[in-house]
Formats: structure tokens, sequence, C-alpha cells
């Protein structure tokens, strides 16, 4: 079987040829570039209600991150065979599970990345675990992935639920909202949603009056957020995400519950949910962000370079995913092989400041990725000055509060 020759300096040869000699053992994506190249899979929803804050363009970014390694280290990189592919789930576990194991099996992927829905990137992560090789979760948001299903192959890149709710929930609560209803999807996000949600209303001083699931994919809520109006809360706290959010924002602005003075708190929202349904549904919502495109000069000039290729700004998780890419690639040239365990070492305690992380960093313990988070506010349509600017940040979370504490949800690797 041919192999990509490895390009390291003298001192790291013998461990390399000692890597090479023992390929073939469990958690190995077959040793030093099998086949002669690395692979990165994109495995997530290229259809349905996350197709545009995630879907083909998160393709686009991540090829973004292999030109960018080649350019940076040329005729130095140890592989320079690299392979991007990508997969639809359709936002279901089982499918999820089914495509992970292709890709893993099949393709020979190394690492699969992002995978939107809860549901789907607890099946991937047990797949990773299984076969011992990585999966960088990007944008599925369920603490489980770093709590108790927590695997030495999986790390959480860019958000968690945890964050979410310790930005909005806290804020919003402790700014005068304290009755709260809460409706959600009925999977892994939204039910881990309303546990962090409503932990962090409660420690703020507010109430969760009750919480009501609902179907997903959705398209009609109107029952719902009647029934959450019913009991005269101050706020009603919407779960839901992309296609479904926006479904939400339309069906709750039609409904009088505005008029009748309750305010719509959005656990989760993406530029491209603002940019689908227009500033004015959304204007003054407050809510928590991983990143914004333009936040500062380094994050518009990604932004910029990524419009370039695909007609469009970026979301956070297509930032995150051209970050995560970037690291894995980073930690692959730093460890001289695309050996599972010996990336995973590279990427542990690792500190990162890169276009999507600031104050960046992987933790060994648990593998979550701790940064900086953003608690920003959307525009009115006076203030939005041109096409995707609709965001203003508000405060700066430090990564350090912005996340769990270690421990807080039960991990062992």
């Amino acid at each position: 079987m041919k192999r990509r020759r490895i390009r390291v300096g003298a001192a790291a040869m013998t461990g390399t040829l000692l890597l090479g000699a023992c390929s073939g053992g469990p958690g190995a994506s077959g040793g030093d570039f099998t086949g002669g190249k690395l692979v990165l899979a994109v495995l997530n929803d290229q259809s349905g209600v996350y197709k545009d804050a995630s879907g083909p363009n998160t393709v686009k970014a991540v090829k973004m991150a292999v030109a960018d390694y080649k350019k940076k280290y040329g005729d130095a990189a140890v592989v320079d065979d690299i392979e991007v592919t990508s997969a639809d789930h359709q936002n279901k576990p089982d499918v999820a599970n089914t495509k992970a194991q292709e890709l893993y099996e099949r393709k020979g992927a190394d690492v699969i990345l992002d995978v939107p829905t809860s549901s789907a990137a607890l099946a991937v992560a047990t797949q990773a675990k299984n076969h011992h090789k990585l999966f960088i979760d990007v944008s599925a948001a369920t603490t489980a992935l770093t709590g108790a299903q927590c695997n030495k192959y999986t790390f959480q890149w860019a958000y968690d639920t945890y964050m979410l709710a310790n930005g909005t929930g806290t804020t919003i609560t402790k700014n005068g909202d304290k009755k709260w209803q809460l409706i959600y999807p009925d999977y892994a996000f939204g039910q881990d949603m309303i546990k962090s949600f409503t932990k962090a209303i409660n420690g703020a001083g507010g109430t969760v009056q009750g919480t009501t699931p609902t179907p997903f994919p959705n398209d009609n809520f109107a029952t719902f957020l009647t029934k959450a109006g019913s009991t005269d809360p101050d706020v009603i706290g919407t779960m839901q995400a992309g296609g479904d959010l926006i479904n939400v924002v339309k069906q709750f602005n039609a409904s009088g519950l505005k008029e009748k003075g309750i305010d719509l708190a959005v656990g989760l929202m993406l530029i491209n949910d603002i940019h689908s349904l227009g500033v004015d549904q959304f204007a003054g919502t407050m809510f928590t962000d991983a990143w914004y495109w333009n936040m500062d000069r380094e994050s518009r000039t990604w932004a910029d370079r990524f419009q370039q290729e695909t007609g469009t700004r970026p979301s956070f998780e297509q930032a995150g995913n051209y970050s995560a890419a970037s690291q894995y690639l980073e930690a692959v040239q730093n460890a001289g092989t695309d050996r599972a365990d010996a990336v995973v070492g590279k990427l542990e305690g690792k500190k990162i400041n890169d276009v999507f992380l600031r104050n960046g960093e992987i933790r060994a313990k648990d593998h979550l990725v701790i940064h900086d988070a953003y608690l920003a506010r959307v525009k009115k349509p006076s203030q939005v000055k041109e096409d995707w600017d609709y965001e203003d940040i508000v405060t700066t979370i430090p990564a350090e509060k912005a996340f769990p504490p270690v421990g807080e949800f039960g991990c062992s690797m």
C-alpha cells in the first residue's frame, strides 16, 4: 500500500518510523497517511433546516482551511494529498450513525467535522469512540458530548447549551423578565437546552412556569405559542434553531402575544436566521453568539474571503469549522502522522487564538474548547449600514465564565 512521504526533520524521523511500523492497530487511521492521503469529512445537514447555517458552505470553509495549510507549509507539509469529503445526515441520528461508519471505514476519514443536531452528534461520537478516530463537533450543542458521553476522540469546538443559557437566560432574567415559558424541539438539543436554561433562569432569580415540547422539524408553532402565552409570562424562550426558529419568530410576531407585553427570547440564533427573515423581525432581540463576522478586523478579513467563495457571510458554525479543520491540520503537522492518539495528544491542552477562537483552550480533561463568547443584540433597521451587519456586541463573556467548569457534567475519559 502506497504511503505519502512524510516530510519531517531528522530529529523526528526515528519516532515517525516507529509510528509507521506500528500501523494497523485499533484506532490508527492506518498509520502515517495510509493510501497516501489525509481525509477530512464534513457530516451535516445539506438540505434541511440547518443547511444555511452549516450545510454545503461549511465544506467550502474546510477546503479554505486545507488551502491555507498548504500555503503555509508548502514543501514542508507532512502530507500534500488532502481530501475533503462530505455527507448529508438529514438531521437523523440513525442516518448519522450509518454515514459516520461509512466515512470512517469506506472513505478512510481521519476526522469527521461539524454534525449539527445533537442526537446525530451523539451517534457520531459513539462511532468515533468505536473506531478510535477523531470527531470534532462544531454545530451540536448538547453538553453530553463533553459530559456523560465524552470520549477520548471527540472534541466540542464552538459552543454548548450551558454557554447559550449562561449568557441569554441569565442576562434577560436579571434585566427584569422573571417569569418564563420555554418551548423546545423534542430531541437531545432541545431537552439539554431546557435543563441549561432552567438552571440559569433559576440561578438569576427567575422561574420557569412551564416547558412545551414541539416536533422536530416543524413548520406550525401557533398552538404551542398560544399554550405558552396562556399563563401570562414575561417572556417566552424558544429553543428552536435554523428554519424552525424562523417559523417560530414569524408566528410569534403574528400571534398578538407581543402586544400583550410578552417578550420572545431566542436560545440559539445565527446570522443566517436574521438574514432570512429580516432584521426588522428580530430588532432588539438579545442572544448569545460564539463569533460574529464583523466583530473585528481579523474576523472581517476572513469573512470577506468566505464571501468571495460562497456569495454569503459566514455563520459562527462555518467559521468554527474552518478553525477546527485548521487546528486539526496543525496537530497532524506537529505530530508528523495522522494516527489518532498522536493527534489527540497535540490538541489536548492547546491554547489557541485564531480567526474563530479568542482566548481559546482545548481542555484536556473533557475536550471542551472554551473561548470568549458574546452577548449580542440585533440592530434596528435604521442602524444597519451594510448587508449582513445585523449585530451589536453588548458584552464579551470571558472564556472561563462562558463555559461550564471542568467536571460539571460528569466527563470521565
